[in-house]
């Protein structure tokens, strides 16, 4: 049986999960399931390449319906009302690096997105930064070789 863990996700995060699963189990379903009507009208199912292709959307559908729903199931929101001054999920957090500044703010791993300078929880980052507070430094091991960075500021 696999370990239960927390998902940590921004309220934002979770209404757009719930949408996603609202569609894939009422649109996409919905379409899946024409696309599979139209190629049954076609014949032979064993060599219908249409029923077949339809057939695996609705698997790779249902397999992400049932990962949102395991998502959502143990969703924990990222309380706002954070302690002020330490490094949790859900802070931002300004660090600097070789003399250059860098912000990054901390989400769960469903949420991170480098590019826009989110970095999960689960990062060698982002859990370097984790109950760290102004001032301190943290030492993260990349592939690149280890980084020192310096936190300058929490918001």
């Amino acid at each position: 049986m696999a370990m239960e863990s927390n998902t940590y996700i921004s309220e934002e995060g979770l209404e757009k999960l719930k949408e996603e699963t609202r569609f894939l189990k009422t649109d996409k379903r919905q379409e899946i399931s024409q696309r599979i009507e139209e190629a049954k009208k076609l014949g032979d199912l064993s060599e219908n390449a249409e029923y077949m292709e339809a057939k695996e959307a609705q698997e790779l559908n249902e397999r992400k319906i049932a990962e949102l729903e395991e998502v959502l199931r143990t969703a924990v929101i990222i309380s706002k009302n954070r302690k002020k001054g330490v490094v949790q999920i859900g802070s931002t957090v300004i660090v600097k690096l070789k003399g250059k500044t860098a912000t990054f703010i901390i989400t769960g791993s469903e949420e991170a997105n480098p590019d826009e300078g989110k970095i999960s929880n689960l990062s060698p980052l982002g859990n370097s930064l984790l109950d760290k507070k102004v001032g301190d430094a943290v030492t993260v091991k990349t592939p690149a070789g280890i980084l020192e960075y310096e936190i300058v500021e929490i918001q």
